[in-house]
């Protein structure tokens, strides 16, 4: 069923879905279909994959102009945050596909732009908000272990926080409490976001449901989540290239998964 006035595809369901019980075949078999949709459209995939590339590289450009080029590996590290909402796009490839609907860039985009006046948008706060506090904790870490430090590069940084006792705990630190910040909004996030693209749902609701999905699968999803985030911190490692292949097949991948995770309530 569509919109006649801007050919946009109506919701499938209204009200949050009933949660399934995962395994990690669920989990590989989740990962092959989003290889599959990349491979079928990887033109899609290359698109949002550069517009996420091109993020990275513009805060690298932005911080080097303003003499902090080293705090380009904190906000690397949690880069990756920001993944799913940039995906948006790729679950709608995934939802035409698996539906057998007509993919074109008018009609994906459309969708991507719609979702501006759907709940979507107020999970871009919640994804922005647990962002920025990765961001100041960093810079609060920071200070409390290298505050009295001198570094004004990249190397020299990495030479302090490898070599140093104050570096040592900053990593081990830091490493716990983006270890936390990234399960919290990896489960608030990873199954509410292809919901709220396909149903009508508040975001509270699909918040709701993601942490129920993971509670309930703990193992499949917190695996779903490792894979997705190693792969992810790899990618950034070629001057951000590798995203141009690794967000699309897991935006595809999430979007698999989170069809795998729910049925219809009615």
């Amino acid at each position: 069923m569509t919109n006649k006035t801007d050919g946009l595809p109506a919701s499938t369901g209204i009200g949050a879905p009933q949660i399934r019980v995962l395994t990690f075949s669920d989990v590989r078999a989740s990962l092959g279909d989003g290889w599959a949709d990349f491979k079928a459209y990887p033109g899609y995939g290359l698109y949002f994959g550069a517009i996420y590339m091109l993020g990275g590289l513009l805060i690298l450009g932005f911080l080097t102009r303003i003499g902090s080029p080293w705090m380009i590996i904190p906000l690397a590290i949690g880069f990756p945050l920001l993944g799913p909402f940039v995906a948006v796009g790729l679950y709608e490839v995934s939802r035409r596909r698996r539906m057998g609907e007509p993919i074109t860039p008018k009609g994906v985009l459309a969708q991507v732009f719609y979702q501006r006046e759907r709940q979507l948008g107020w999970m871009a706060f919640v994804v922005m908000f647990i962002f920025w506090i990765w961001v100041y904790q960093v810079r609060l870490l920071l200070a409390l272990f290298l505050g009295f430090k001198s570094f004004s590069s990249w190397d020299r940084f990495v030479a302090i926080v490898l070599s140093t006792p104050e570096g040592w705990g900053f990593l081990m630190v830091g490493t716990l409490v983006g270890a936390f910040l990234a399960t919290v909004l990896f489960s608030t996030t990873v199954i509410a976001l292809p919901m709220l693209a396909e149903r009508e749902v508040d975001f509270v609701t699909a918040m709701i449901g993601s942490i129920a999905t993971v509670v309930k699968n703990p193992m499949p999803m917190l695996g779903f989540g490792f894979i997705v985030g190693t792969c992810t911190l790899v990618a950034l490692l070629p001057a951000f290239a590798g995203l141009l292949l690794v967000l699309p097949v897991m935006g595809h991948a999430t979007w698999h998964l989170y069809r795998r995770a729910t049925s219809p309530s009615g």
